[in-house]
């Protein structure tokens, strides 16, 4: 089929905090995570990131697939438990108009892989479209043009407002872009990046040309899953109910000598401001200006309460570059 007619334009007006639904029913339950999305939409959070794969049971069976480990460390077993709890919570509190919604797929890249997850996830989300939807990984066995060309069927059937990419490289970035273009496809209008103190992978290549380029950077674990909040020590001790401990895989990201030297850092510029170590590192990435949002994973009220607060209250420049150094050291 040519693709010819015009792609609609993106979503606009981005809000600086989006809330992140990785956690429903994986680290809290229902009521819980329908709790904290109304205090969040009463805040101004009205983007809500997820994903096919979030959810109590996708997290217990891979751990089982990866690690051979059977036990119960999530609060549900429910498959897909985030988008299913958002799509209930839509369902009662409707405004879906005043909303934006990120979904993500990854059972695969082909045409029909794409028809089938974005089938499934509007139907657990009880909406007629997502305002994002993105690549969760590559697919390198699948030519990225047939992916695209999926998405941007989608997107001129108004399924889809937006496409963009999650944890892609910064090289498979710019192909999916240089070949949407040359194709007359739908673009790449957001990326999804790690992005935090410890992990500032991107910020001298990646973000700078998606500035130019201009799409928009959805930054996600700003606080390094936990990491910059120092519960954790080099000794490798791992608390029960962490967000490292329900999903292991972090300690590989993050238990390194240079998180380490950053996450001490971190602690004694604390001590000096008289500031909690997460609002610094919360509002070292929110103040970063090639980011047009920051999403936010949290389990209780005051982990809100610290990124909202954070996103108020920025920090004075001498303070962000101090920490910018850090980086470069």
């Amino acid at each position: 089929m040519p693709h010819t007619a015009p792609v609609p334009s993106a979503p606009s007006n981005i809000p600086r905090l989006a809330f992140g639904g990785a956690v429903f029913g994986r680290e809290i339950d229902e009521d819980t995570s329908r709790r904290l999305l109304d205090h969040a939409m009463a805040r101004g959070m009205t983007l809500i990131d997820t994903a096919e794969a979030y959810g109590g049971g996708n997290a217990r069976l891979a751990r089982r697939q990866t690690l051979q480990v059977d036990d119960v460390r999530e609060v549900s077993d429910e498959m897909h438990s985030s988008e299913k709890i958002i799509g209930r919570w839509l369902r009662a509190r409707g405004g879906r108009s005043h909303l934006k919604i990120c979904t993500k797929f990854n059972r695969g890249g082909r045409p029909e892989d794409i028809k089938m997850s974005l089938h499934d996830s509007l139907e657990r989300l009880q909406t007629e479209y997502v305002d994002f939807y993105l690549f969760h990984r590559s697919f390198p066995a699948v030519p990225v043009r047939e992916s695209l060309e999926a998405l941007t069927d989608e997107v001129r059937a108004g399924r889809i407002r937006a496409i963009g990419c999650s944890n892609f490289t910064f090289a498979e970035v710019q192909e999916a872009q240089a070949v949407a273009h040359q194709c007359g496809l739908a673009r790449i209008e957001a990326v999804q990046p790690a992005f935090n103190l410890a992990n500032p992978s991107g910020r001298l290549d990646l973000l700078p040309w998606c500035a130019k380029e201009g799409i928009a950077v959805l930054t996600y674990s700003p606080l390094a899953a936990g990491f910059l909040s120092g519960k954790y020590s080099s000794a490798g001790v791992i608390p029960k109910g962490t967000r490292f401990d329900v999903s292991p895989g972090h300690t590989d990201v993050y238990f390194n000598a240079r998180s380490f030297r950053i996450l001490e850092q971190l602690r004694a510029l604390s001590a000096e401001l008289g500031q909690p170590m997460t609002h610094l590192a919360m509002a070292w990435v929110i103040q970063q200006p090639a980011i047009a949002s920051v999403i936010v994973g949290a389990r209780t009220q005051e982990q809100l309460d610290n990124a909202l607060t954070a996103r108020d209250q920025p920090l004075p420049p001498e303070i962000i570059a101090r920490m910018n150094a850090w980086l470069d050291a």
